[in-house]
């Protein structure tokens, strides 16, 4: 018996849920999803846009897998390793009867992900993909995006209007600082987006599905730390002219003048590449 058939042996998600008395905790950000149609989308579309068959070969991670249904649909895919990361005493018991099933390949780790080095050294490209809690997705995000040179793809998923937020284009009311940082690190992708009514409990917001792939030039330790110096100083004034919200910039006038930018300009108006641009003049 292969490991996919085993895995679509075992009780349905929602009886998992029930049997283990798994409700959802707010303060965890938990909201569990269980429809196996879409948790198998959601694997077989970032495979599929990176011209995968599956993750042999390769380390996935997971934070936060719940009762378990995105890990059984990684599993099926076969990574190497895949290593999860989870909280809730609750849900490492379910971890372990999958363990049961696939050995040693799952690595389970009951702790704090914001705590988890996701960078350490492993011969194995590495891929994230994950329901993330919705309170610690941004920082999550962050993280990840400063060594994104460490991975391969991120398939995760967010509350619609983070997502809105991190694809948004120059001149729109979501385009900000988390916007800059992961368009100038990666090639970012909506793979689709979830109704409310998918999750147990049902949340109040859409959810969506994006997929990250890292750029082939990336950013500097150096240029990261000077975007984020510039894009907290703009945006922390985002209504003001770039003159007044910049004016800590030394020598400002100077080094907008050479790039073409005008102090006119206000925080949204100024795309990814020219405060990349800006960030190497300091």
């Amino acid at each position: 018996m292969t490991l996919a058939e085993a895995l679509d042996r075992l009780p349905s998600l929602r009886l998992t849920v029930e049997a283990a008395g798994l409700m959802a905790k707010k303060a965890l950000g938990q909201n569990f999803l269980l429809d196996r149609n879409i948790i198998d989308k959601i694997i077989r579309l970032s495979l599929e846009k990176q011209n995968l068959e599956n993750y042999r070969g390769a380390a996935v991670f997971e934070i936060g897998p719940g009762p378990g249904g995105l890990t059984r649909a990684v599993l099926s895919a076969e990574p190497d390793i895949f290593t999860v990361i989870e909280m809730d005493e609750r849900c490492i018991a379910l971890m372990e009867q999958l363990r049961e099933i696939c050995g040693e390949r799952l690595q389970i780790v009951n702790g704090d992900a914001l705590q988890f080095d996701f960078a350490a050294p492993s011969p194995l490209p590495r891929h994230i993909v994950s329901n993330l809690p919705y309170n610690i997705s941004v920082p999550l995000l962050v993280g990840w995006l400063k060594q994104i040179d460490k991975f391969r793809s991120l398939t995760l998923m967010f509350q619609k209007e983070v997502a809105d937020r991190i694809m948004a284009t120059p001149g729109t009311k979501d385009y900000g600082r988390i916007s800059i940082l992961s368009q100038l690190q990666c090639r970012v992708e909506k793979l689709f987006d979830l109704n409310p009514q998918c999750f147990v409990p049902a949340p109040k917001i859409w959810s969506s599905v994006l997929l990250f792939r890292p750029r082939e030039n990336l950013l500097t330790a150096k240029e990261i730390k000077n975007i984020e110096h510039l894009t907290t100083l703009a945006f922390g004034q985002r209504r003001k002219m770039i003159r007044q919200s910049l004016k800590a910039i030394p020598a400002l006038e100077e080094k907008v003048s050479r790039l073409n930018i005008p102090l006119t300009a206000r925080a949204e108006e100024l795309t990814p590449g020219q405060y990349l641009e800006l960030a190497r003049l300091l």
